[in-house]
């Protein structure tokens, strides 16, 4: 079974740490679209990286009874409009740690998944997303371009 994503999570985990490592409180506090902020943003990725964890870590648990259902993508906006009050309202260094340790921790969770169970996640449409590099990627680009005072989306 091929798992290229692992090589793919672990290059955008890589670069979100060195992102995080080099930032400055000033620019995690900088203002993004849409009332977002850097760190907000950052928070936002360990949000979705961390309901990756939660799902696997339930499935793993109890079974083919708790198989995650797809996420409906017109879902995605008012979760994300309802997370951001949380996103905003963390100390913007902690955001960022919180980013770096969950992408940490469900990258480690993701590569050691069994056969099995990535076979099941396939067989189900992919309720959880493992190639959690997609997200962080549009992230860490949407934070990059904006650091470069370049305008975002």
């Amino acid at each position: 079974m091929t798992r290229s994503y692992v090589t793919e999570n672990s290059a955008q985990r890589a670069r979100l740490r060195a992102l995080v490592d080099r930032l400055t409180d000033a620019e995690l506090a900088r203002p993004l679209d849409a009332g977002w902020t850097v760190a907000a943003v950052l928070a936002h990725v360990a949000f979705w990286d961390q309901r990756a964890l939660t799902l696997i870590e339930r499935w793993e648990r109890d079974g083919r009874g708790s198989t995650p259902r797809p996420i409906d993508g017109n879902d995605v906006d008012w979760i994300n409009d309802s997370a951001k009050a949380l996103c905003l309202a963390l100390p913007p260094r902690a955001a960022a740690r919180l980013a770096v340790a969950t992408s940490e921790a469900v990258d480690r969770r993701v590569e050691g998944l069994s056969d099995e169970l990535v076979a099941a996640n396939a067989a189900a449409g992919h309720p959880i997303n493992l190639l959690r590099a997609e997200h962080r990627r549009e992230h860490l680009d949407e934070i990059e371009h904006a650091l470069a005072g370049k305008k975002t989306r």
